[in-house]
């Protein structure tokens, strides 16, 4: 049941948000910010923010800033559009998903490529020994033959 609330809570966090971001800031150091996620504590008193910015290491560090001076009208509006006894703070955290597409896409494409290398090699590879190395039955050769069919005759 708590598990819900806070599911509940914590989507209309990021929405309110969301929302407000869109109709900007008066900060110029804000970037192009999207949310992607929003965390609350199971008590709801405080909530992180997952955020991504589109642009340079520099831009993000200026919305950072942005954002931690805007943390307490952020959080009045949080406040207004929540139906809680308590507005929870806010923690602003960068979120890493495009750092980590980045490099899990690169990580992809070098396996790949050492994927078609060992598939060339195989293409051309030889065997080092027989070219069938395992043992099959003996084959028995005509003089051999002779004496089991004259064995059995006399048996027989």
């Amino acid at each position: 049941m708590a598990g819900e609330r806070q599911a509940r809570v914590a989507d209309r966090i990021r929405v309110v948000l969301a929302e407000r971001l869109e109709r900007g800031l008066r900060d110029p150091r804000l970037g192009f910010v999207t949310i992607t996620d929003v965390k609350v504590t199971g008590d709801l008193q405080h909530a992180s923010v997952f955020y991504t910015v589109m642009g340079d290491e520099a831009l993000r560090a200026d919305t950072a800033a942005a954002l931690k001076s805007a943390t307490g009208l952020l959080r009045s509006e949080v406040g207004k559009n929540l139906n809680t006894r308590l507005t929870p703070t806010l923690e602003f955290i960068l979120d890493a998903i495009p750092e980590n597409a980045d490099h899990i896409a690169s990580l992809l494409r070098e396996a790949r490529e050492r994927d078609a290398a060992v598939a060339g090699l195989a293409a051309s590879a030889q065997y080092a020994g027989d070219a069938d190395p395992y043992v099959k039955p003996r084959e028995l050769d005509e003089a051999e033959e002779e004496a089991d069919d004259e064995g059995a005759a006399r048996e027989g």
